[in-house]
């Protein structure tokens, strides 16, 4: 007997999909330039060369993921792409090697970003609870997942490489079947009303209009963030090396980064609150980039953790808020295509990032590397503040 498809996608299912498609996305990128570096005996280049492909092929699964939810069958393609995921990491169980790391890795790549945009755009159905509050929610199942991942790698990797896919193949297993029970859901028909008031629940100030101008200046914004962001993976080791700070002292940043979000995110979406969505985006955005000036001046360890502890309160603050934002700009109809768009950005910043990053300390130095990263940051943000005020201020003359 068919099950009746829901007209209504879980929260806990969402985020318990978050903690799972993380979990396994962490145990994966934290090994892949130090294996293919340390094992695979390839250039700290072509490893950059590895991740930016990679990162090019997400793009590409974030728009695939993106349409084929909005036009063709947002469950099929949810199962889809957590299969290509999968698929890739059990092969790499069994072959490892050169070039077939690289391969799997570019399909890994399609569909892990196909399924973080279907991870957005199922989100943005929920509506027991207000999208600002759901997507709050996410983003701590997103560092919890992170905290999973980049702790168990450690101490899975003494036991090799086939140990750490095979682990990672277990939670991509769990997430296959948990999207094919709780993932069939039937999306009523989209009622688009001119003046429809956001939600009651959230003060985010005049009621939004679709704003694809606004959306796109958004994402702009949001490359320069995870361009910058993508420092702390790339360059930020060998700059933390150079001043004899080991990796297992950089290593620990991370799940400081993972559990503040953890344990601080409930507490900040309950303090954002009583706040405007789109002040608090700039608070917490203003904050993150202030951490890259920050860095031109840190050279002992504690100075590390400090600016990262600011930099996640930043991020808590900023960050989780914006596809909440998109979502109140986005036609209904085009929902999955706008959350698309923002992963698409999203994982271009973090493909150009290292090649940015490398190119800019072989050149420069890291300072002006530091500096361009903060000020790249506060440009795209004063850019989007005014367009935003602009549009707002003429919504409200006419």
């Amino acid at each position: 007997m068919t099950k009746t498809p829901r007209s209504e996608i879980r929260l806990t299912s969402v985020l318990i999909y978050s903690l799972l498609l993380n979990s396994g996305a962490a145990l994966m990128w934290p090994l892949t330039t130090v294996y293919m570096h340390n094992t695979l005996h390839e250039s700290l280049t072509v490893a950059g060369v590895v991740l930016f492909i990679m990162s090019c092929f997400m793009v590409l699964g974030n728009y695939l993921g993106g349409r084929l939810f909005d036009r063709w069958s947002p469950y099929k393609t949810a199962i889809i792409s957590i299969s290509i995921a999968l698929a890739a990491v059990v092969v790499l169980i069994f072959s490892h090697g050169w070039p077939m790391f690289a391969i799997m890795l570019f399909v890994y790549g399609l569909g892990e970003g196909s399924s973080l945009t279907i991870l957005n755009a199922y989100a943005a159905k929920v509506r027991s609870k207000s999208t600002r509050q759901v997507f709050n929610s996410v983003y701590i199942g997103v560092n919890l997942g992170v905290v999973i991942g980049t702790a168990a790698v450690g101490y899975l990797m003494k036991y090799g490489v086939g140990v750490v896919f095979a682990v990672a193949s277990f939670f991509y297993v769990i997430l296959l079947i948990m999207t094919i029970l709780e993932f069939n859901v039937k999306f009523p028909p989209v009622q688009v009303h001119p003046h429809q008031q956001p939600d009651a629940q959230v003060d985010m100030g005049p009621a939004p209009q679709p704003n694809p101008r606004l959306i796109w200046l958004i994402c702009g914004m949001v490359f320069f963030i995870y361009l910058s962001y993508t420092l702390w993976e790339s360059v930020m080791p060998v700059h933390m090396q150079d001043l004899h700070i080991s990796f297992e002292q950089y290593s620990f940043i991370w799940p400081i980064n993972g559990l503040l979000i953890v344990v601080g995110q409930p507490l900040i979406n309950r303090i954002g609150m009583r706040f405007r969505m789109v002040p608090q985006i700039a608070f917490g955005v203003t904050l993150f980039a202030s951490t890259f000036f920050m860095l031109i001046w840190a050279r002992q360890y504690h100075w590390f953790i400090i600016i990262m502890i600011i930099l996640t309160i930043g991020e808590m603050n900023g960050l989780p808020a914006i596809p909440a934002w998109i979502d109140s700009l986005a036609d209904p109809r085009s929902k999955g295509q706008y959350q698309g768009m923002f992963n698409v950005f999203m994982s271009f910043g973090r493909a150009v990032g290292p090649l940015f990053g490398g190119l800019m300390v072989e050149w420069l130095n890291y300072s002006i590397l530091f500096a361009l990263a903060g000020l790249s940051i506060l440009i795209a943000l004063a850019v989007v503040l005014f367009y935003n005020h602009t549009t707002t201020s003429s919504r409200r003359k006419a």
